[in-house]
């Protein structure tokens, strides 16, 4: 059985499109911020911020999800996610840059459907579910299939360079 909690998800825009997280997965909202460039990552993994000494991933979502890039403006903001299951079966902290963050909403199971098979200009593997609202659908993510083992194989030994540049200087 559901609980309320389960049912919360922050809304953020991206492109043109109205996402979704579970409440529960978010730790942290922060005004857009320096990222430190990391060589070598996909073109959506822009590179690390220090977040209270941790160093944390960020995930450009808007490149990852429609091939192009978002200027940050005073809208922009990264959210801090934590990834249930990374690599290694530890949580891992990741921050997605969204272009602007709306709403906490509650939102009934019996209003949630599953993703379409085709038709959505994200690749539907990405999402949970699709939310039915007044205003359109609300796309819900799907943390775990965010990025590939591969991706979070590389996020996981960028942390740990970057940690360790951080522990040596």
């Amino acid at each position: 059985m559901s609980t309320f909690e389960d049912n919360q998800y922050l809304t953020f825009k991206i492109g043109e499109e109205t996402f979704g997280i579970g409440l529960l997965n978010v730790k942290e909202i922060l005004e857009y911020t320096h990222v430190t460039t990391v060589p070598m990552m996909p073109s959506f993994i822009p590179g690390v911020i220090n977040l209270r000494g941790n160093v944390v991933p960020v995930l450009d979502v808007c490149d990852k999800f429609f091939r192009k890039k978002h200027s940050p403006d005073k809208r922009t903001c990264i959210v801090i996610v934590e990834v249930p299951e990374s690599i290694n079966g530890a949580r891992m902290d990741i921050g997605l840059i969204v272009e602007a963050v709306y709403e906490v909403l509650s939102i009934p199971s019996s209003e949630i459907e599953p993703p379409p098979t085709f038709g959505s200009r994200i690749r539907v593997d990405f999402l949970a579910g699709m939310a039915r609202q007044a205003s359109g659908f609300i796309l819900l993510l799907n943390l775990l299939r965010l990025l590939t083992v591969e991706e979070l194989t590389a996020l996981e030994e960028t942390k740990e360079e970057a940690a360790n540049a951080v522990s040596a200087g």
